[in-house]
């Protein structure tokens, strides 16, 4: 059973589709971690132009949706209710291996430092048990 649904996660940051990157958030500890899963489906509008014939999911994308996995983190805070989270900063991107439709993303993001209204967090992308991608992300909340 999921914490929250898609639509629940709306309710907390502003992306809408095609842009919504996660489906649920499964774990959250408010301004310190949360878990969120995201299938991927053939029917992605991405995968129209992103290597026809071999869909590969864009790792811009998957970076993309930990971020969105850590803003619900930071946005559940008390302090930041209703705010914007921005991008600010990607550094240590990797990406270890290619995420395909069927795959079932879990993205993890632990937010490691908070300084203000600035925060960093480390997050991983798994399938199943290997990591897909991997990447230390700052957020600036607006």
């Amino acid at each position: 059973m999921s914490l929250y649904t898609a639509q629940e996660i709306m309710d907390i940051i502003p992306h809408r589709y095609p842009f919504l990157l996660i489906d649920t958030i499964e774990e959250l500890e408010p301004g310190t971690r949360a878990l969120g899963r995201k299938c991927v489906s053939v029917n992605e509008p991405f995968f129209q132009g992103h290597f026809p014939g071999n869909p590969v999911m864009p790792g811009v994308l998957i970076i993309e949706a930990l971020a969105q996995v850590g803003a619900v983190a930071m946005l559940s805070q008390p302090d930041f209710k209703g705010r914007t989270a921005y991008f600010a900063g990607i550094d240590k991107a990797r990406f270890r291996q290619k995420v395909v439709p069927g795959d079932v993303l879990l993205l993890e993001t632990e937010i490691i430092k908070v300084k203000g209204p600035v925060g960093v967090g480390r997050a991983v992308a798994k399938v199943g048990d290997k990591v897909a991608a991997q990447a230390e992300l700052t957020f600036s909340i607006g």
